[in-house]
């Protein structure tokens, strides 16, 4: 019953978390959009009304108007509309999500075994929940203190963008060597993730409220105020689509079992950036094509290292000790047996904290197991499965799984 409620608790709070997540990215890309097509108002009114914008537009139908002020409105209305919450949402249900399925089960999902680091690797459960905590905040830390250091006027916004891309390749690398592959990828984007809703928390609201208050108070508002919301507004921007990739890519081995997993991440990271970069700047009137091609080119080297050794051509990447012996389907499903289907069943063992197996993988018979060899061969050459070796795969067993050919006899 446990088990079962558990995962009927991740299903509720992954939904939340996709609404609230879709709602927000939606109107932060709606804005955007709106901010970078707006055009100087053409009619005198406007003009005299203190109108710094205006685009006209037609969806579903009709026709829409939009018009922006800086800090000047000739008057402002009660009913504003706030874009917080579906923020504060995404996050709140994100890390909850987190919590429901890392923070309960460190030893399985967080630590990783195989780290160079000898430390990382002989962590406790309990350490590596800290650490995973720890990387949160001072993921915050780090961005929210360059973004203070180096641009705290906005007038230097160009080099600070650097800093913040040297210190995503840096959480990538540190990631990837302190945290399993699959937790490395979904902690990084969870870095990006936190800094974005922290923004909007620390900075942007705030600063939106004492503008507002400034206004009703017949005062003028701090000009920095907006300055620095649209810096951080920016930086959301920028980091939302590397983000949405990141949380996608659990379900994707390849990329986070893979020796070259910090840089197939950075790869990702600056190709979203790119891609977006296109858009943000097609919806002002310029076309870069140059952007997405780069940002292609890019995702291109991403195939080409985590493609698996034979589609480069290298036969030297089978472990060793039975690279020159044919190893049977049987003595594979043997493996299976004995190592994999306590998850990997029509009825998990319950112990194990699965009611079902887990991305629908069965391995349980040899028809299913050649099914699934290629997936099979990659995360037990990675030694990302056994999840933590809870079922004590033996280095022998791994040599056999990646002597086999993936077929029948």
């Amino acid at each position: 019953m446990y088990a079962y409620l558990l995962e009927y608790g991740n299903l509720l709070l992954r939904w939340l978390h996709v609404i609230a997540a879709v709602a927000w990215i939606g109107e932060s890309i709606y804005f955007v959009m709106l901010d970078n097509g707006l055009k100087p108002p053409k009619g005198e009114e406007s003009k005299k009304r203190g109108v710094f914008g205006e685009m006209w537009a037609v969806h579903g139908g009709g026709f829409y108007h939009s018009q922006k002020y800086l800090t000047n409105p000739a008057e402002l209305p009660n009913d504003l509309h706030w874009s917080f919450w579906k923020s504060y949402t995404t996050w709140l249900s994100g890390f909850f999500l987190f919590a429901l399925l890392y923070l309960t089960k460190p030893e399985f999902y967080l630590v990783n075994p195989n780290s160079p680091w000898e430390w990382a690797a002989q962590m406790s459960g309990t350490q590596a929940n800290v650490m995973a905590l720890a990387f949160l905040a001072l993921g915050w830390v780090v961005y929210n203190g360059l973004c203070r250091l180096i641009s705290p006027n906005m007038n230097r916004d160009g080099l600070l963008s650097i800093a913040v891309a040297i210190m995503m390749v840096v959480v990538a690398y540190l990631s990837t060597h302190i945290f399993s592959g699959r937790a490395a990828f979904l902690l990084t984007g969870a870095v990006m993730a936190t800094s974005m809703s922290a923004n909007v928390f620390f900075w942007i609201i705030p600063g939106q409220r004492r503008m507002v208050k400034a206004l009703k108070a017949g005062e003028a508002p701090n000009p920095l105020d907006g300055k620095r919301g649209k810096q951080r507004s920016v930086h959301n921007t920028y980091f939302t689509l590397p983000v949405l990739l990141l949380m996608l890519s659990n379900h994707y081995s390849f990329t986070y079992n893979n020796p070259n997993a910090w840089i197939i991440m950075v790869l990702f990271i600056f190709a979203g950036a790119l891609i977006r970069q296109y858009f943000v700047l097609m919806h002002a009137g310029i076309k870069k094509p140059a952007y997405p091609a780069a940002g292609v080119v890019l995702l291109l080297i991403v195939g080409w290292l985590a493609a698996p050794a034979n589609l480069k051509g290298d036969a030297g990447t089978q472990a060793s000790g039975s690279t020159t012996e044919t190893v049977s389907v049987a003595r594979i499903q043997e493996i299976m047996d004995a190592r994999c289907v306590q998850c990997h069943a029509v009825k998990p063992n319950a112990d194990f904290g699965f009611t079902a197996a887990p991305s629908g993988m069965l391995l349980d018979t040899i028809d299913n197991t050649v099914l699934h060899a290629d997936q099979v061969k990659t995360v037990v050459h990675s030694k990302y499965m056994p999840l933590g070796n809870m079922t004590q795969m033996t280095d022998e067993e791994r040599a056999d799984i990646a002597a086999w050919s993936g077929k029948r006899d």
